[in-house]
């Protein structure tokens, strides 16, 4: 088992903790944009409270361990390796927990190229514990507003996890689904299992607009997030997301197998 010395020395050398890529002026940049309410950054959260900045800058520093000095302007982001890893240990409890009561669960992400193989292992995890991992509205299409418009897409699911993906895009060597931020693909998801009699789930795994647009709805949600999206955080604060775990979310796709194993050890699951 990967102890916890161990697994702070990955995410430091990793840079998925410690001082990461994300930058000091994106950060505050998107912190401003959701003190202001923008869509594009509230991933599918409607927050209760106001949250000025000051007000998110305390609560990034509380989650995340980010200086919460609005001097501090520039330079990289800094997440404290330490929260990562108690917030993973909060995750790998709440897995172990669904695992054991065989809770139906929905997995998705925005980040397909970096995180489907953290998201996939714990789908096959949680299926051989007995957890039907849902797979509804495969193939429908969803409208989703990008920078260059709107555009439209397909939900469709690579080894469990709920994904969307360019229409046709299924060709050998081609990439398994587009980078977004949408709560719509969460809501098509949970929509077409209500419709199509799969059960609803008790748990929604994953990051971005999956985790925010389900807690938004009700249901219960964790994941990862990155210190540039107060969102996740703010739904945890509110009461809506249950976990949710500080690190770059943008790292080489390998640099998160050890988090996998971290996990599913911690939550008594075999990989």
């Amino acid at each position: 088992m990967l102890s916890t010395g161990a697994l702070r020395a990955h995410l430091l050398a990793a840079r998925l903790a410690g001082p990461v890529a994300t930058t000091r002026e994106r950060s505050l940049r998107r912190y401003r944009l959701f003190a202001a309410r923008d869509p594009r950054v509230l991933l599918g959260i409607e927050p209760d409270g106001d949250w000025s900045l000051a007000e998110l800058l305390c609560l990034m520093g509380e989650r995340c361990g980010v200086s919460r000095d609005p001097g501090h302007v520039s330079g990289p982001e800094v997440i404290d390796p330490e929260r990562t890893i108690e917030a993973l240990d909060a995750f790998a409890a709440r897995l172990g927990e669904a695992a054991a009561a065989g809770a139906p669960v929905l997995i998705g992400t925005g980040h397909p190229h970096r995180l489907l193989g953290f998201y996939a292992a714990l789908a096959a995890a949680l299926s051989s514990a007995g957890c039907p991992v849902l797979t509804p509205a495969q193939g429908r299409s969803v409208d989703i507003t990008t920078r260059f418009g709107v555009r439209t897409y397909q939900l469709g699911y690579e080894r469990g996890v709920a994904l969307v993906r360019e229409p046709g895009a299924r060709e050998p060597g081609s990439e398994p689904g587009v980078h977004s931020h949408s709560p719509l693909p969460v809501r098509l998801a949970l929509a077409g299992a209500a419709r199509a009699g799969w059960g609803l789930p008790r748990l929604v795994i994953g990051d971005h607009g999956w985790v925010c647009g389900a807690g938004q709805l009700g249901f219960e949600a964790m994941g990862l997030a990155d210190a540039d999206d107060p969102a996740p955080f703010v739904g945890q604060a509110e009461g809506r997301l249950s976990v949710v775990v500080p690190l770059d979310d943008t790292v080489r796709s390998e640099y998160y197998q050890p988090l996998t194993r971290y996990v599913l050890n911690r939550a008594c699951l075999s990989q």
